[in-house]
């Protein structure tokens, strides 16, 4: 009986996203098998960008030191080229079609009109459609943490998209604003972690790359680095990121990492390099019953 009732809380703990709950976490679902399946999302991320696909100028790499500089030291773009059959595929333009619908500047309210609600349910049955998708969803049903897909779908829904007050009490951010947007609060960049949003805002010529200070050990996508640079006049002292990723495999591994080890570092292995995500979570409000929407997630150093 008492090992009943302890699995019980455990999967209660765990499906209403406790940041507190890191016991009842760790011995639901344990870093080998986080570490295993991280492995696992690698080898299925089809969608990934290959050498042709994508091509970067990294330029100059400068000290961890040297990161709050705001000195431009790289006189070309970081992308030299991406492919636009890469671009094409139904996850990325997904994504695309999202990262046009934010105000940036926190304090300033989000309206979320119909449409823009409709491309993220797009979002993320895109991604649920793929091999990650459906591999990261496997892997939680078979802890007890989702009973079907269609929950997992609604929570990834509100953990990312529900809305909640960075500034002035206004209902101006999410977790997918901040991370794969990227918001301006009090003069400065605030989350910006995607390789797609980069491309697209440095195209525009909103984006100037300054340097890099962390190279990931991979010689093929997904690459992770930690980026300096200016985004229409506001500075990003480090903005790490995967690189030529896909967009479902962007949203697992943090998805994965949220779920898991909430406001904690989350240990992977990639291609057989270790590697963490640092999640955060919101904790001045919730929605259902008592979970967490996401703050920030981002590549960290192992």
């Amino acid at each position: 009986m008492k090992v009943t009732v302890v699995l019980f809380l455990t999967i209660t703990l765990i499906s209403q996203g406790y940041s507190d709950s890191s016991d009842t976490l760790l011995a639901s679902v344990t870093d080998e098998e986080i570490k295993a399946l991280s492995e696992t999302l690698y080898k299925l991320d089809h969608n990934r960008a290959t050498a042709s696909d994508l091509v970067l100028d990294t330029q100059t790499q400068i000290s961890s030191t040297e990161t709050g500089s705001e000195v431009d030291h790289s006189s070309r773009p970081l992308f030299k080229q991406v492919s636009s059959t890469l671009l094409g595929k139904p996850t990325y333009q997904a994504l695309l079609n999202l990262l046009d619908n934010y105000n940036r500047v926190t304090g300033q309210a989000e309206n979320v009109p119909s449409q823009e609600e409709q491309e993220q349910d797009t979002f993320l049955q895109a991604t649920m459609n793929t091999d990650v998708g459906k591999e990261l969803y496997n892997f939680l049903h078979s802890k007890g943490i989702y009973e079907s897909q269609s929950e997992f779908i609604q929570d990834l829904k509100m953990m990312w998209f529900g809305l909640y007050s960075r500034a002035k009490g206004q209902q101006d951010s999410s977790g997918f604003e901040h991370i794969f947007s990227g918001e301006i609060k009090k003069g400065k960049v605030s989350g910006f972690h995607n390789w797609l949003q980069f491309y697209l805002r440095e195209k525009e010529g909103l984006l100037n790359y300054y340097s890099h200070s962390f190279n990931g050990p991979w010689t093929t996508y997904p690459d992770v680095l930690g980026m300096q640079f200016e985004w229409d006049g506001y500075f990003k002292e480090v903005g790490s990121a995967f690189i030529g990723c896909s967009p479902e495999f962007d949203l697992a591994m943090y998805s994965l990492c949220y779920i898991t080890r909430p406001g904690k570092k989350c240990h992977l292995s990639l291609g057989g390099q270790s590697m963490s995500i640092q999640t955060y979570t919101w904790d001045n409000s919730s929605y259902g019953d008592g979970k967490k929407y996401i703050g920030s997630a981002y590549p960290a150093t192992p």
